[in-house]
């Protein structure tokens, strides 16, 4: 048999979006609170000569019209196609020079820089917070651009103790990802330190602990499966449970109260600011909503172009003139990226409020199921977009303040199938049907199906009663008990 070798070439035609500096730091900036972001804008106006202060009062949201009608269609023409990026097809290591660079390749990189060392909140303290360790845990145990997404967008859900609050399906439906990969990406980060991290309930968050000291035995998860005996000291009830004498008793206990209920406060806790409304909705003349941003916390900035024409003249090449050129590039590239991000989340607000109106006409019982997805088709944007836009974003409106993000719940069927509720919707029923409940006679979880189902809403027990301990809401024979001890 005989073995040839030989030498061909092939020519193959691909697309593939570049992921220049500057792109990377326009998308970042989408991502940032407006206090975070006037905090990136004053490091900017230090460092770059021809940055000035816009003191003239001008609306972001309608434009700036100092820069003349000539800036304002060169910047409407550039809306979004820039900040809407798919990361699946990212070349990161492509050259800044390659198609696909666009209006940033005049950018220098060494320009204002949103990069992983700009720190928004680097004068509060040198303590790593929670949020921190288990980002940097993430970034050296995956490669996965998906479950780094996922992983990321979990870790900012995970509160100061440790836990997770919002439920996988919620969070896979918000992401408009499978829950299989969802719930890997927990997995992944239910395996970083502190041990326990990344747990739905506190017996997950001891289960997790156990685990790890390799001390998780079928008498221990028996033991968990019945710890709400033990914080209601039930002691004999907890025993016939779990099988044990009083010797084995004492012993499981003493092994609890080894572990640590809130791992993650044993980290530095992240800066804590007042919550500021980046948009604000109020009642229109007309009966509708008017979206307005918050301009009194956007920073505003102008380029001085008449300062740079002349330092440019008196300048004679070499690299004094390409530190010039570089910084006027950088202003320019500030100032356009600003009045984009500014475009991007009044766009996506209206949107929402558009398509949230029965919420906030009626209440939370008529919160819309709502994902990513629906928002990016109805404005032409990409998930990862609105996902940006609506990360750390609050929205002053009659009901009160929320979180953009919360306005994003997953559905519920109705028992006609003619209809969905929102999860969140749901839970804010059960909790009204407990609190109005008789306390001698509470509901139990199979009681409030019925009830649910009488209202068109088509739940399962094993949901209700999911929904009623994210809400930390005993069982009903746990009610029932209390209301004894209370008359007692």
């Amino acid at each position: 048999m005989s073995l040839s070798i030989s030498q061909k070439l092939e020519v193959r035609q691909g697309q593939q979006l570049v992921m220049t500096p500057q792109l990377q730091q326009a998308i970042k900036l989408l991502q940032l609170t407006n206090l975070e972001l006037a905090e990136f804008v004053e490091s900017q106006l230090e460092e770059n000569p021809f940055l000035e202060r816009d003191e003239s009062g001008s609306d972001p949201q309608r434009g700036d019209e100092a820069r003349g009608e000539e800036r304002a269609d060169a910047d409407a023409s550039a809306d979004h196609s820039t900040l809407d990026t798919d990361y699946s097809n990212i070349d990161n290591e492509a050259a800044p020079g390659d198609a696909g660079a666009g209006d940033w390749s005049s950018v220098s990189s060494r320009g204002p820089s949103l990069s992983d060392d700009y720190d928004a909140a680097e004068n509060t303290g040198g303590v790593k917070s929670l949020h921190d360790h288990l980002t940097d845990q993430l970034h050296v145990t995956s490669r996965d651009d998906t479950i780094l997404f996922i992983g990321s967008y979990l870790i900012d859900l995970i509160d100061d103790g440790g836990y997770l609050r919002d439920s996988t399906n919620e969070i896979a439906e918000r992401l408009g990802a499978d829950l299989s990969l969802v719930e890997k990406a927990l997995r992944l980060i239910q395996n970083f330190e502190p041990s326990g991290v990344g747990a739905r309930s506190l017996q997950e968050c001891l289960k997790l602990q156990l685990r790890d000291l390799g001390e998780l035995t079928p008498g221990m998860e028996l033991f968990l499966e019945n710890i709400h005996f033990l914080g209601t000291h039930n002691m004999p009830a907890l025993r016939r449970a779990c099988r044990l004498n009083d010797a084995e008793l004492k012993a499981a206990i003493a092994t609890i109260r080894r572990l640590n209920p809130k791992p993650g406060l044993q980290y530095g806790r992240d800066h804590v600011q007042v919550v500021v409304p980046d948009v604000y909705v109020t009642e229109d003349a007309d009966g509708g909503w008017k979206v307005e941003l918050n301009s009194e916390t956007l920073p505003r900035v102008i380029a001085d172009e008449r300062y740079f024409t002349r330092l440019a003249a008196s300048t004679k090449g070499g690299e004094a003139r390409t530190f010039l050129n570089e910084q006027m590039a950088n202003a320019n590239w500030l100032v356009r990226s600003l009045d984009q991000r500014a475009r991007t989340i009044l766009r996506v607000a209206t949107e929402l409020v558009k398509y949230q109106d029965e919420f906030f006409v009626n209440g939370i019982r008529y919160l819309r199921p709502l994902n990513l997805k629906t928002i990016a088709d109805s404005i032409e944007m990409h998930e990862s977009t609105v996902s940006r836009v609506t990360s750390n974003k609050f929205i002053a409106t009659p009901r009160g303040t929320f979180e953009m993000k919360y306005f994003f719940t997953a559905a519920i069927s109705s028992r006609t199938g003619d209809a969905e509720y929102s999860a969140e919707s749901v839970r804010h029923r059960i909790r009204q049907l407990i609190d109005e409940e008789e306390p001698e006679n509470p509901l139990s979880d199979d009681r409030l199906v019925s009830i649910l189902a009488g209202e068109n809403i088509d739940i399962a027990r094993r949901t209700v009663a999911k929904y009623r301990e994210a809400l930390g809401l005993p069982s009903s024979v746990q009610r029932r008990r209390m209301a004894k001890r209370s008359l007692a």
